[in-house]
């Protein structure tokens, strides 16, 4: 692929003069524009991508309203159907619809035509199942092409699908697939990671015990076979006949569901977030072909465009790297550790892949830069990374000395293999979340870059910095809001009778007529976000108490659940101090029964409550014993307060003694904060 080429922002903008009369002077008034008019842009959208619909829909957006806007009704479509119209095209032009690797370095690649006839025979299986439209699939696969096919086999019928990585242990994946009571259940019985392979079979036991309504089990089987009653998805896959070859995926309703995924919050059971086929496709046909400049492979401006983000399945970011299948983009996909093996951590082995199959954009979470950069990574050792014109990163905020640090590897490295691309590489960076399936603030080839900013807010995205008074300020951090709705917002929470949890996770905090003004509610995200005069920004971790450990967020509920299951544990606070580009730092406190002693044994016996419950990616940093956990009076532990304390702001500002329930456990935690401050002041 030959880079740079035309930026497919400059191509739109060119479009919206051509046919729409619009003619801006910035990116800024292209996105005021933008979040002015959600009928033109958003329509703009549906046009220049060329969405196709049977029926014409009677408006772009029914009632401009949050929570619950109805998008495009009357507008049908399909999420496997706008993928798989891409497929004689990319084929006669010779480029995979897949290109999949893993730890020990090799490399497979899936067709266009194989990849929709994989996913026709599993389709039509899933109905023989009896799997109809708005039927629940729940899957437990690694990120493999077999994934994909199983995802896409789901759509196309209309039936809603549900994945969880297979990282996870078994009650962290009950206490999500029971609330959507699935029908069919895919699962591997076994995964590589970190240079070893872990048997699955005794969690896919436990999930056929835990989920009553599950009537199918279909396994991915590294030993190639199964005890019956279980299908072998392998076997499926391989079917052939007139049916599979004359399969067509159904015309669905623009809002018709297409997948649940899962955010937590600090109390509960994780949310069981509902998105739809025709805000999915519209929304990321916009972030990734726009914003993260990733084009059509066989499009001549774009030729031989290859899309990798590095994911697990239980990251949001696997359904963003599925995306690129939208726009007819090939898919680069990574199942295993970007380390390697555990015993030798070695962090070129993604990059390894990166150039073993000819990525274009890479990107991965903010956290994997940051171990490359600390290892002194030789890019150079990876293999011919020449393809490669763009980096992203998302998760958690990535550090300007991270960024800088690989400026200037690539800008060696382009002295070398003559890549103009990467004498300057241009990065992504993206910020956005599971809860909407998208971004909020991301990139744009045609802007300056500063390293440790985003540069922009994004096209549809009426994204502010509220202060405390809930006014949008400039060059100040605040609470991050959006405050008109965006076509993936969620559909609903599934079992949320009223929407009473969807309503309270984001629209609690500025509720309708907020400020008095008359104005609606406002999406409160839950990150701190500073604007700055050009237009770029700033996110500075998280505004609540969720974990978000390289970008997976956990409810803190999930991690008392598996820790207070303990006999010898009666109470316990976690808190996660990411904040503006530094390392994610997790302490954990704990009061431990009478005569128990937080010795190497009993902190071993927590990290497995916490492996075994939820999965190895939440252990703590450090474990600390403590006499008491900070409540308030109506007995809610005090995380929030404590997390500021920890970063560094005034007792005052942010607890008050008197709503506490036991105030004299305060002093510990500020004598805490002073000798954690103090290290990490040493530390900079």
């Amino acid at each position: 692929m030959a880079a740079p080429y035309v930026p497919q922002m400059a191509l739109y903008r060119q479009w919206l003069g051509d046919t729409r009369g619009l003619v801006f002077s910035s990116y800024e008034e292209m996105r005021q524009w933008s979040v002015r008019d959600l009928d033109g842009f958003w329509r703009s959208i549906c046009d220049y991508y060329d969405l196709q619909s049977p029926t014409p829909f009677a408006a772009v957006i029914a009632e401009r309203k949050m929570p619950n806007a109805v998008w495009f009704p009357g507008a049908q479509v399909n999420y496997a159907r706008q993928v798989f119209r891409h497929v004689a095209a990319a084929d006669a032009a010779g480029l995979p619809a897949i290109v999949s690797g893993g730890e020990d370095g090799s490399l497979t690649e899936t067709s266009w035509p194989e990849l929709r006839h994989k996913a026709a025979a599993l389709a039509l299986d899933l109905k023989d199942k009896g799997v109809r439209a708005g039927d629940r699939v729940a899957a437990y696969l690694p990120n493999i092409p077999e994934t994909i096919v199983a995802f896409l086999a789901t759509a196309s019928i209309g039936a809603i699908w549900s994945v969880c990585a297979p990282d996870m242990a078994a009650p962290a994946v009950v206490d999500r697939f029971k609330q959507i009571e699935p029908k069919v259940l895919i699962a591997c019985d076994a995964v590589t990671y970190a240079g070893r392979r872990h048997d699955r079979r005794d969690v896919v036991g436990e999930l056929r015990r835990s989920l009553p309504t599950v009537e199918h089990v279909i396994l991915h089987s590294e030993a190639g076979a199964a005890a019956a009653p279980d299908a072998l998805l392998s076997d499926i896959l391989a079917r052939t006949g007139a049916a599979i070859d004359a399969f067509e995926p159904i015309w669905l309703p623009f809002d018709h569901p297409l997948w649940i995924v899962y955010s937590s919050g600090t109390t509960g059971l994780p949310k069981p977030i509902v998105h739809g086929h025709g805000g999915i496709i519209i929304v990321a046909l916009a972030l990734l072909g726009l914003h993260n400049d990733i084009g059509c492979s066989y499009h001549q401006n774009s030729f031989g465009e290859r899309y990798h983000w590095y994911s697990s399945t239980g990251w949001i970011m696997w359904n963003s790297q599925v995306g690129g299948l939208l726009s007819g983009t090939t898919c680069c996909i990574f199942d295993g550790s970007p380390a390697g093996a555990k015993e030798k951590p070695d962090w070129t082995t993604l990059w390894r892949f990166v150039a073993q199959s000819k990525s274009t954009f890479f990107g991965a979470g903010a956290a994997f830069f940051a171990n490359c950069a600390k290892a002194e990574i030789d890019l150079a050792a990876a293999g011919d990374l020449s393809q490669l014109r763009c980096l992203g990163s998302t998760g958690s905020p990535l550090s300007a000395d991270t960024q800088a640090w690989f400026n200037a590897r690539f800008a060696a490295l382009s002295k070398t293999n003559g890549s103009k691309a990467q004498a300057d590489i241009w990065w992504a960076n993206i910020s956005g979340g599971t809860d909407f399936a998208g971004a909020f603030i991301g990139g744009n080839r045609e802007l300056p870059q500063t390293p440790g900013a985003m540069q922009c807010r994004l096209l549809g995205a009426a994204v502010e910095a509220f202060n405390e008074q809930g006014h949008a300020v400039i060059d100040e951090v605040g609470e991050l809001v959006c405050t008109e709705p965006m076509p993936s917002m969620p559909l609903y929470f599934w079992n949320d009778e009223g929407g009473v949890r969807y309503s309270a996770s984001y629209f609690e905090t500025y509720p309708d007529d907020f400020d008095g003004s008359g104005r609606g509610p406002a999406w409160r995200h839950g990150d701190w976000l500073k604007v700055n005069p050009d237009g770029s920004c700033i996110i500075y971790g998280r505004s609540d108490a969720t974990i978000n450990r390289h970008g997976l967020r956990m409810g803190t509920s999930e991690l008392y659940s598996a820790i207070e299951s303990l006999p010898e544990v009666l109470d316990s606070l976690v808190v996660d101090l990411e904040y503006l580009g530094r390392d994610s730092y997790m302490p954990l406190f704990v009061v431990l029964r009478d005569g128990i002693a937080l010795d190497a044994a009993m902190e071993a016996k927590i990290n497995k409550a916490i492996e075994s419950g939820l999965s190895r990616r939440f252990l703590p940093n450090e474990i600390f014993a403590v006499a008491e956990i900070p409540r308030t009076l109506s007995g809610k532990k005090q995380e929030l307060p404590i997390k500021k304390l920890l970063l560094g702001q005034s007792v005052e500002k942010v607890i008050n003694r008197e709503a506490m329930a036991n105030p004299g456990c305060l002093d510990w935690y500020l004598d805490f904060a002073a000798m954690h401050l103090k290290k990490v002041a040493g530390a900079v």
